[in-house]
């Protein structure tokens, strides 16, 4: 039993926590036995590195590159010119995960050579997107919007859904870098409805991110985080560490910007740890940047700029401008915050070059800002209305709220220093609008609700996935009164109704803990009445070997008639699970008379059958009174040479078939050495269990007691058996 209650924890576990993990590494462990059983240097074997290349790139780069070169050499080695583009253009994937975008440029444009020699429309696709997405990485992206159009109407010329879908993910992309929101949803949007026909919702991570990502720039911050609470149920679901870390640094920042910096930290390291396991430079720069943004709020200063440098050392290495500018730009602002206005002037003016040479509208507006704020404190008082100027013409009309609330009170800090105090008493006022609008306790409390809504879903989740529409439906109506209390009914009908299969499982297991302890009776039973004490064996062999020895013939013949006569008995006894009473009899006084023929002073013995029964009509369990003889014979009489009885006395009363046995010995009180006692306890703790599985089966009590009768002013031990039995009826 210890055993099954142990058990139960680690089942549950297993069920609520693993079941996408072993999905996955079902896959990659049944494609790894296929590539190992599959020796031969061929295509098949080309197509299965290549698979198992995908698989593992969600999670581990390293083994992923590895396979992938390895598709790459055997392709080239047997001529398979598309596993050999189909590896360099994995291979290119890697590399950009990495952020090693020139080494993964090379790698693309090989596989598109391949692709277009053997005229594969969906390898020549997916090598434009690719492509255009390093552009786009590289900051090119006029080049890239090229390369997706391309994609996008090899796409729509092969009507492939996915494929157009995906492209038009990235196209969005595009505009939403050049700050075109609107029409960067618009291509987000279209993307997501293809998904979702084709019913697989994972595709969608992208631009579901995407517009989280928008709605958090336009200060609409409940709306992002339901986005992105969406995005990371799916993410963890299908076990994408690089979307999960994506995903997290996104939900942090919604968090960072309302002053909940302990969740956004939990957030942010997580992210850190999982982009640091992918070796995905370019994010790992921005959890980093993120850190720092915490330290900074925390007057950490020195390690908010340790943070800072180490994400501008890895942006400097892969040369992304867009992360470039965001380093310089919270450098700028740390030094600024210490008082330090001129290097913090220098870092702004790199920040509006990298944003003019990426052409984004949003990083120009936020750089017009920085550089009126650091302008104003210099006292520059010109410039900094024009920067200003500048700045708020572009947050308006990006609907960027938080730049828009900068921008105002800078505004207003402005025209207070040059006496323009009714214009400054204006942008003051549009201040604090927007403050209120950005930040206020209804935020808070719908951020919370939605974070609470978040990982109750979660927890219904990991316990059953099919639970998730319900879920969904739990957080979509939580506002409504008369629908939450409908939803907390059917949250404790699903409690219940889990309660209830937990307690099955419970059960399942007890049962066939109580099987397994019955099967362990049944066969110690067995083992009981299928063999004799091996001492008694050997001693009864040599005894008889001393009758033959010493010419003792009629003794040694009546001796080994008993015995083989005993053995006979006990055989046939153990292949059944009751005998006759009157087999069994024959069987106890069968070991007694054997007994006694061994010793110098017999043993007196009785064995008294009441009239009330028949010995041919009740059928019992075998082997139930002999151990008690047999415990009587070795331990009762010692050092008692004469006048040695035991008396067995079976009575049927009150429809109990009870059988006493009886000895003149020494008395059970009397016998405290530990050898005896642990026979003893051995033969009653056997005899105990049987007699309860027995009862169950038998339908009739079983009970075992033992006395020194010198409770009755007599000498000796009494045993009392009641005994399970059936009984046929006579007609």
């Amino acid at each position: 039993m210890k055993n099954t209650n142990k058990s139960i924890p680690f089942l549950l576990f297993f069920l609520v926590f693993t079941t996408f993990l072993y999905a996955q590494n079902k896959k990659v462990e049944s494609l790894s036995n296929e590539l190992s059983n599959h020796t031969q240097n061929d295509t098949v074997r080309v197509n299965l590195l290549n698979k198992l290349t995908i698989e593992y790139s969600t999670f581990n780069n390293i083994k992923a590159e590895k396979l992938a070169h390895e598709a790459n050499d055997l392709a080239r080695e047997i001529k398979y010119k598309k596993g050999e583009a189909k590896s360099f253009f994995l291979l290119g994937k890697t590399d950009v995960s990495k952020s090693e975008f020139d080494t993964a440029l090379k790698y693309v444009l090989q596989a598109l050579k391949l692709y277009e020699n053997i005229n594969d429309t969906n390898g020549i696709s997916s090598s434009y997107s690719l492509l255009g997405t390093i552009s786009f990485y590289k900051n090119d992206t006029d080049k890239a919007l090229s390369y997706y159009n391309k994609a996008l109407d090899i796409a729509i010329e092969s009507k492939n859904k996915k494929k157009q879908a995906d492209f038009l993910s990235n196209i969005g992309n595009i505009s939403y870098s050049k700050g075109d929101l609107k029409t960067a949803v618009g291509f987000y949007k279209k993307s997501i409805a293809i998904y979702d026909s084709s019913g697989n919702k994972a595709l969608a991570l992208k631009p579901l991110n995407n517009i989280g990502i928008i709605h958090q720039r336009q200060g609409r911050s409940v709306e992002a985080l339901g986005y992105f609470n969406k995005c990371l149920t799916i993410s963890k679901a299908q076990k994408t560490d690089g979307y999960t870390a994506v995903i997290s640094l996104n939900i942090g920042a919604i968090y960072f910007a309302n002053e909940q910096y302990n969740k956004a930290l939990n957030y942010y390291k997580e992210s850190l740890t999982l982009n640091r396991a992918l070796d995905n430079k370019l994010e790992m720069s921005k959890c980093l940047i993120a850190l720092g943004r915490i330290d900074q709020i925390g007057k950490e200063y020195k390690k908010a700029l340790d943070y800072y440098n180490e994400a501008l050392t890895i942006n400097n290495a892969i040369e992304n401008k867009s992360t470039l500018y965001t380093c310089h730009s919270n450098i700028g602002s740390l030094h600024l915050e210490k008082s330090q206005p001129k290097i913090a002037l220098s870092h702004f003016k790199t920040c509006l070059d990298l944003s003019l040479a990426i052409e984004n509208k949003r990083t120009i507006c936020h750089s017009y800002i920085s550089l009126a704020e650091t302008n104003y404190l210099l006292k520059k008082y010109s410039l900094a209305i024009q920067e200003a100027i500048k700045g708020k013409q572009l947050a308006d009309d990006l609907s960027l709220l938080n730049s828009q609330k900068e921008v105002n009170i800078i505004l207003s800090k402005i025209y207070e220093a040059t006496g323009k105090h009714k214009k400054s008493l204006k942008h003051f006022k549009l201040y604090k609008t927007l403050n209120d609008s950005l930040f206020n306790k209804e935020n808070i409390e719908k951020i919370t609700q939605l974070e609470y809504e978040y990982k109750y879903k979660q927890e219904l989740e990991s316990a059953n996935n099919r639970e998730l529409k319900l879920t969904q439906k739990v957080i979509t109506t939580n506002n409504d009164l008369e629908k939450s209390q409908k939803n907390l009914l059917l949250g404790v009908i699903s409690f219940l109704v889990i309660t209830l299969i937990l307690a099955a499982i419970i059960f399942f297991l007890k049962l066939r803990n109580v099987k397994s302890k019955a099967e362990n009776i049944v066969t110690e039973q067995r083992l009981l009445r299928s063999q004799m004490t091996p001492h008694f064996i050997f001693n009864s062999l040599s005894v008889l070997q001393g009758m033959i020895l010493n010419n003792e013939d009629k003794k040694s013949v009546s001796y080994l008639s008993k015995f083989s006569k005993l053995l006979r008995i006990t055989l046939e006894n153990s292949r059944d699970k009751t005998v006759l009473l009157c087999q069994e009899l024959i069987a106890v006084e069968n070991y007694l008379e054997l007994q006694n023929l061994e010793v110098i002073q017999p043993y007196k013995y009785t064995v008294l059958v009441d009239d009330t029964i028949d010995r041919s009509l009740f059928k019992i369990p075998p082997m139930l009174i002999q151990p008690f003889i047999e415990n009587a014979i070795e331990h009762a009489f010692r050092n008692q040479k004469e006048n040695r009885k035991i008396d067995i006395h079976l009575t049927f009363v009150n429809k109990k078939l009870i059988c006493t046995i009886t000895d003149n010995g020494i008395g059970i009180d009397s016998q405290t050495e530990n050898k005896t006692q642990y026979k003893k306890s051995l033969a009653t703790t056997i005899t105990t269990e049987r007699l309860k599985i027995l009862s169950k089966d038998f339908k009739i009590d079983g009970a075992i007691s033992i006395e020194d009768r010198q409770k009755y002013n007599e000498k000796g031990t009494i045993v009392t058996l009641v005994i399970p039995y059936k009984k046929y009826m006579t007609s």
